[in-house]
């Protein structure tokens, strides 16, 4: 059983994909919103940050990451919502397929999509200045957890695209996580934020995935921030999976 849906996810998986490299436009647009933020943010704005020593573009980077992944996860939902409109699932279900394949061919594909439009967003960030000193761990220890962020954001995609009513109801849930990562520490330290602001940013899980990240790279000490941001993404992704599943079951029977 473990062997045929990992097979069918397989071959699933590879037609997403093809769609992908047919329509390359999709990651490009992706990777050009967090760009332009980049580049606004570091030659507008960056002068005029205080955020202590070192370079503007190290210390916004992780939180520009985290918006490519949010914008990047849009894609998922419109691209399952058309698959649902157009009577995809239906000529699936007809075949000796697993169905759970189908909703994991779809997040495999984002994962692979998002990946490749973050591998974009530090390239564009290296040619602005971006340096880092982490080792290979550290950067392995980033990719996890980037990846992991994405795979828990892309199951609330998957609700979105099982519900929506129009394709762009599907992707406006993105909108609310993008604008997250403007309430954190990700472009400004929480500390000149007002009182409700700063206990709001403070307590987000973006905050703590940003420090994190921001701490790997720089080689400083991450405390505890680590456990919080695994344990925020752990937890959405759990909470996302169960109802994404549930949104499934009520859709195909």
């Amino acid at each position: 059983m473990t062997t045929h849906v990992l097979g069918d996810t397989t071959v699933l998986t590879g037609r997403s994909l093809r769609h992908i490299t047919r329509s390359p436009d999709t990651i490009i647009t992706t990777a050009i919103m967090p760009v332009a933020m980049m580049l606004m943010f570091v030659y507008v704005f960056g002068g005029a940050i205080d955020t202590g020593s070192g370079s503007y573009v190290n210390y916004m980077l992780p939180g520009i990451l985290l918006i490519t992944i949010a914008s990047g996860v849009a894609y998922t939902s419109l691209r399952l919502f058309n698959d649902m409109k157009g009577g995809i699932f239906e000529r699936f279900q007809s075949l000796p397929i697993a169905r759970s394949g189908v909703l994991w061919a779809h997040v495999l594909t984002s994962m692979v999509a998002n990946l490749i439009s973050l591998v974009v967003v530090v390239g564009v960030a290296l040619l602005m200045g971006f340096r880092s000193s982490a080792g290979v761990l550290d950067w392995l220890a980033v990719t996890g957890i980037l990846l992991l962020f994405t795979l828990a954001l892309t199951w609330i995609a998957v609700i979105a695209g099982l519900t929506a009513k129009s394709a762009e109801g599907g992707s406006a849930f993105s909108y609310p996580l993008i604008f997250l990562p403007f309430l954190s520490s990700a472009f400004v330290p929480t500390g000149t934020m007002p009182g409700p602001v700063r206990w709001f940013a403070e307590h987000q899980p973006v905050t703590s995935i940003v420090n994190t990240i921001r701490g790997l790279l720089a080689e400083q000490p991450i405390g505890t921030d680590i456990w919080t941001a695994l344990a925020w993404c752990a937890g959405i992704l759990v909470v996302a999976y169960v109802f994404a599943a549930v949104a499934y079951r009520r859709k195909i029977s």
